[in-house]
């Protein structure tokens, strides 16, 4: 229950995030909504095909689509407040970011995959709708810039199948894991935490 309500807040601020970046690129309504339910839901999809977990969470729950949706179109009508929540639609990105690792660690060991088959399935649920996202804005993806967003999603998925490995209770490890990974990424934000850049450049000769 606590994952699940916590993951459609997720779904919620993913896809009004995303209405965001398709505002900035003067998209229709229809390119909104798209978008919000593509950031919100794709990294479940993805992960889902990769491992082979059918049905697709969409699928199986039509509804998270009209949830997307909708909080993608009531975006819009708030975009001008969303401009002074800034920071706190940040906060709820990286909340979203560690519940969607979570719980794509946990569909990949239930299906009976090694631990580090879960922890990259974590981390395709946290971050590859963010780069669907960014790919179709025509953006740079996140994930390849300097921010700490991929190497959050590895660490949480990380602490969590290790803590299920030594025997914790399972809603304990959740708990640590979330709350690890909710405090790394704040921090990240709040302090410009990045990882190192590779910077090559090479005049002609």
């Amino acid at each position: 229950m606590l994952l699940l309500s916590m993951y459609l807040i997720a779904i919620v601020a993913e896809a009004m995030t995303a209405a965001l970046s398709a505002g900035r690129r003067q998209m229709d309504w229809v390119g909104v909504c798209l978008l919000g339910c593509i950031t919100a839901l794709g990294g479940g999809s993805l992960r889902d095909v990769l491992i082979g977990h059918y049905p697709l969470t969409w699928v199986a729950h039509p509804e998270y689509l009209a949830v997307t949706a909708l909080a993608a179109l009531f975006t819009i009508a708030i975009a001008d407040l969303m401009r002074r929540l800034r920071l706190i639609f940040l906060m709820l990105d990286g909340l979203g970011l560690v519940v969607f690792t979570v719980i794509g660690c946990n569909v990949a060991r239930e299906m009976g995959h090694p631990a580090s088959v879960a922890i990259i399935a974590g981390m395709i649920t946290g971050c590859a709708g963010g780069v669907m996202r960014d790919i179709l804005c025509n953006d740079v993806p996140l994930l390849f810039r300097k921010e700490l967003y991929a190497s959050v999603s590895i660490a949480t998925g990380a602490l969590y199948m290790g803590g299920l490995h030594l025997g914790f209770g399972a809603q304990a490890v959740t708990l640590v894991s979330l709350g690890f990974g909710f405090a790394f990424r704040g921090l990240a934000i709040l302090y410009n935490w990045h990882m190192p850049r590779f910077i090559y450049s090479r005049e002609p000769e």
